[in-house]
């Protein structure tokens, strides 16, 4: 029964990470959904329960400051006399994955006895793993392709176009985004939890989801690859490899990083010179790889086509407050023709919008910094990766910070109940 309600909770967590619609449901995605349910728990436990309301200071703080953004945002529409909203609710979208995150935290707590970094780790890891797994089948079974697209809004025309592989909710920058994430947390997890690297079994088991993540999260959007990076040359510092001199304790973790790695070199290999499919997928997810070792180049079509994105203002209007518009009023899609985020982000509300968004995750990865002292460099590489990120694509993290912010409220509920039983 146990692992059935395991099963059943790395499913919550997965439509919170990897949102979605169900076509039978169109207007309402599965994080709208725990949003609702994370409110009925917080005004159970905080309200009925303990009677009285447990928020905690990095709430209160990060909503102030999503606030003023926001505000930004509608005074550049304003200012600007366009229709565009897209950031004007920023503040209230924050919410929905506060509450969102806060329901999944309770229901991994309730199963477990407590909520801790480790295990939720641990289920993000699940899910990525899973729906890595789903859209390898999803691409390669009809059957399930079908069952899929049937169930869950899928912009299956585009994504046909394109030739992408695709999960439940995962697809694109977005979910290349959310592997990057998880791919820096099995880093910092395994550079600095004993418990694994110490046992060959559990360095074994990190290290396979790892390459699996990093491998199909890289067809899936390569944008995972930068995910990758970061987290190899976290291991690599962490480890004193970079000295020429490895750790005793990061034996066992080297040996059988080094073992899979051989082992996934060859595997690769063989699928690239027999099957076409698979060399298809491979050329795509690791084609700067693939160009570098057969013409000396590091270039990709996205890379590229990325170049000619770096559009600048012209204006010194359009630099401090923006011109009001992220998606293009006219043609669809991209304002001025570029997806990269420091542009949109300028376009849409100047550098004064841009400012107070780093701000908003500059504040995140402090306050999580000093709240998670044990696993403290993760929320530094979760900025980084931030950064980066944004020179490819208009997207954020926050669901993830949002994730860790709730684990203290729902421990500190956990030792509430505890003490009421005594």
């Amino acid at each position: 029964m146990k692992n059935i309600l395991i099963a059943l909770t790395l499913i919550i967590t997965s439509l919170f990470f990897f949102p979605f619609e169900f076509t039978f449901l169109p207007s309402i995605n599965t994080k709208m959904m725990l949003a609702v349910l994370g409110i009925l728990f917080f005004v159970w436990y905080s309200l009925i329960h303990k009677k009285g309301i447990v928020v905690t200071t990095e709430f209160f703080t990060a909503t102030l400051i999503a606030s003023i953004f926001s505000f930004i945002g509608y005074y550049a529409t304003v200012y600007n006399n366009t229709t565009d909203y897209t950031y004007v609710s920023y503040v209230i979208s924050m919410w929905v994955w506060l509450f969102g995150a806060y329901a999944v935290c309770c229901i991994m707590a309730r199963l477990h006895g407590n909520i801790s970094i480790k295990l939720l780790v641990n289920y993000l890891i699940g899910v990525c793993v899973a729906q890595c797994i789903l859209a390898i089948l999803i691409d390669n079974i009809p059957s399930v392709k079908h069952f899929v697209d049937s169930l869950v809004i899928t912009n299956t025309e585009t994504m046909r176009k394109i030739n992408r592989l695709y999960g439940i909710g995962a697809a694109l920058d977005v979910a290349g985004t959310r592997f990057s994430a998880v791919l820096v947390m099995i880093a910092v997890l395994i550079s600095h939890d004993n418990a694994i690297r110490l046992n060959r079994k559990k360095i074994a088991m990190y290290v396979s989801g790892f390459v699996l993540i990093a491998v199909i999260g890289s067809m899936i959007a390569r944008t995972t690859n930068v995910g990758l990076i970061i987290a190899l040359l976290y291991i690599v510092y962490e480890s004193g490899l970079w000295k020429i001199r490895i750790k005793k304790s990061d034996i066992k973790l080297w040996s059988v990083m080094i073992g899979v790695a051989v082992f996934l070199v060859l595997v690769c290999v063989y699928l690239y010179n027999n099957v076409p499919a698979a060399r298809k997928l491979l050329s795509f997810a690791f084609e700067g790889l693939i160009n570098w070792l057969e013409t000396g180049e590091w270039r990709t079509a996205s890379t590229d086509v990325l170049q000619n994105m770096w559009i600048w203002p012209e204006s010194v209007k359009t630099w401090i407050i923006g011109d009001g518009y992220f998606m293009n009023p006219n043609k669809g899609g991209f304002y001025m023709g570029t997806d990269v985020g420091y542009l949109r982000f300028i376009y849409y509300c100047g550098l004064i919008g841009l400012s107070v968004f780093m701000l908003f995750f500059v504040y995140l990865s402090v306050a999580c910094y000093t709240r998670f002292p044990q696993v403290k460099n993760l929320f530094l590489l979760f900025f980084v990766l931030e950064l980066l990120i944004w020179a490819k694509v208009a997207t954020d993290i926050f669901l993830v910070y949002a994730l860790f912010m709730s684990i203290p409220m729902v421990q500190q509920q956990m030792n509430n109940q505890r003490m009421n039983r005594l």
